[in-house]
């Protein structure tokens, strides 16, 4: 009976070893998160009819995708003034997500109909599409690949060249997934996403998905504007170190700062 129990007691502290050491295995030690706040640098009339998905930076320009059937488009936009420079509307069939703009190509994102197009970024002559499997929401660029989320919290990347899957992270903040995730840029080696309903945008380690940063970004919707809806859009301008922010039927685009 003693050697009983001794097998017993030695099996059960084998159990115990074996599970604490999957456990860290598979939860590995979170990194630590960075809660930033923001600082209004610049103001910038934005259209309040645009119902924005995406936002990106180019040549001095930014282009910004919004979305909605029957609104949906690709637009040139000069910052100072928010006139409208060039113009593409599509089909009433789709309804427009996220944007990047990769080797002078801009793709643009479709919600549900699992297309992504491809433009000539200075004449927005439709170059080719894409077909994805389900939901697009935002699109960033590293520089080398397209990287998409869905809606979920997993973050996809895909050869610009063929628009293959290449592999897929998983966001994470202190061991739990974190889901919503919409608008993308990648901003100085992180991933940067709005999440969806919220007035919040993450940072992301493109690696191993861990969050570490979080930007609380509340009181920035002005409870005045009847008609805005959540805060989605970021814009980055890699030689001048800007980023851009703003929402849906919003009236304003902001340049911020982030601050610890």
């Amino acid at each position: 009976m003693k050697r009983l129990n001794l097998v017993l007691i030695l099996f059960s502290m084998f159990f115990i070893i074996l599970v604490t050491t999957q456990i860290e295995m598979n939860f590995p030690n979170e990194t630590s998160v960075t809660k930033f706040y923001y600082k209004i640098k610049n103001e910038y009339p934005h259209d309040s009819l645009a119902f924005t998905q995406g936002l990106a930076w180019y040549n001095g320009y930014l282009i910004e995708g919004t979305g909605l059937y029957g609104g949906s488009s690709l637009r040139r936009v000069d910052l100072s003034t928010g006139d409208i420079i060039n113009i593409h509307n599509l089909s009433s069939k789709y309804f427009g997500e996220g944007i990047t703009v990769l080797d002078n190509k801009i793709y643009q994102l479709t919600w549900k109909n699992q297309i992504c197009f491809v433009y000539n970024a200075s004449t927005f002559e439709e170059i080719t599409t894409y077909n994805f499997y389900g939901e697009g929401w935002g699109l960033t660029t590293d520089g080398t690949h397209l990287i998409m989320s869905n809606g979920s919290s997993t973050i996809s990347f895909f050869n610009p060249k063929n628009f293959t899957l290449e592999w897929n992270i998983n966001v994470r903040t202190e061991g739990f997934p974190v889901s919503k995730l919409n608008e993308l840029e990648y901003i100085d080696g992180l991933i940067y996403a709005n999440v969806w309903l919220t007035d919040e945008i993450i940072g992301i380690d493109p690696v191993n998905g861990e969050v570490v940063k979080k930007i609380d970004f509340s009181g920035l919707r002005n409870e005045n504007w009847e008609k805005a809806d959540v805060f989605n859009g970021i814009s980055y301008d890699v030689k001048s170190k800007k980023i851009f922010v703003t929402g849906k039927f919003w009236p304003f685009l902001y340049e911020i700062e982030l601050l610890k």
